[in-house]
């Protein structure tokens, strides 16, 4: 199909695109790396009548270091995260994530802040982001502020960013020589997760931080599971044992990939397996 018309903007600073953001209100669409807004638009889901493309806005890119976190531009594609030096040593969990997106073509085009901004709950780097403690840079007409990732995802394709507010970078802390695993549960290669589990551990296991993907309508904190491991010891069985309370306080779906039963009994299963994985004992 082929998108409603609208006007296209394409502005070349962060000032000049939330001045178009501010003028055209609801009438308004960003654009960021479009690999989930162009086909919306395709299938005519939404029809704005501007379209704000950020490609042109080079302070949006990039990813360096800020003392005891890492930044990540919100324009900075999938490709860059996964492979850059600093997420490999410092969010190791963000690069094997940033791995499982979708395939190359995607990667290559889609943006880490676009896919945060979405806020698919079947998204990949949202349970990565909660997981990590994530710090979300958001600017608008009233200036600049910073939501932290536990209050950052509302609900379905909901955040905390304004209408007339852009995300402008991510904050990582630093988890320097941490484990990482992510455990990606599919019917067929390139599909969203069904559920998926981040798992990033320090020492064999003195702190574990895991995020579930897919299991409500927001990335979840397996917190249950993260206080069961705490200090505990990197045995398969201790693990798995941890593992058994990943579910609590979940609320996933219940659609054609599965029952929201059949997804909690994955979550248990594929948090084992990425704990294990994480704090290299698989």
């Amino acid at each position: 199909m082929i998108p409603v018309k609208f006007d296209y903007l394409a502005p070349t600073s962060l000032e000049e695109a939330l001045s178009a953001l501010s003028e055209h209100g609801d009438d308004a669409k960003i654009l960021a790396g479009g690999q989930s807004l162009l086909p919306v638009l395709r299938m005519r889901l939404n029809a704005p009548e501007v379209v704000i493309d950020l490609g042109g806005i080079d302070s949006l890119r990039g990813i360096r270091d800020d003392g005891d976190a890492i930044v990540i531009g919100a324009m900075t594609t999938h490709h860059v995260v996964r492979d850059h030096e600093l997420v490999r040593e410092h969010a190791l969990l963000l690069s094997k994530a940033a791995a499982e997106v979708a395939d190359s073509q995607i990667r290559h085009r889609g943006t880490f802040g676009g896919a945060l901004a979405h806020a698919d709950p079947a998204g990949d780097l949202g349970a990565p982001a909660l997981a990590l403690g994530a710090q979300f840079v958001i600017q608008g007409s009233g200036g600049t502020r910073t939501v932290e990732a536990d209050d950052f995802f509302v609900d379905l394709f909901e955040t905390a960013i304004g209408d007339d507010e852009i995300l402008t970078e991510v904050r990582i802390p630093k988890h320097t020589g941490w484990g990482a695993h992510y455990e990606k549960f599919v019917r067929v290669a390139h599909q969203w997760p069904i559920v998926a589990v981040a798992a990033t551990v320090k020492g064999s296991i003195d702190e574990a931080r895991i995020g579930l993907t897919n299991m409500g309508s927001t990335p979840l904190r397996a917190r249950a599971t993260e206080a069961a491991l705490a200090g505990a010891s990197a045995t398969e069985d201790g693990v798995r044992a941890a593992a058994e309370q990943a579910a609590e306080g979940t609320n996933p779906p219940t659609d054609l990939n599965g029952a929201a039963d059949y997804r909690q009994h994955l979550a248990r299963v594929l948090t084992g397996r990425a704990v294990l994985r994480a704090a290299g004992a698989a």
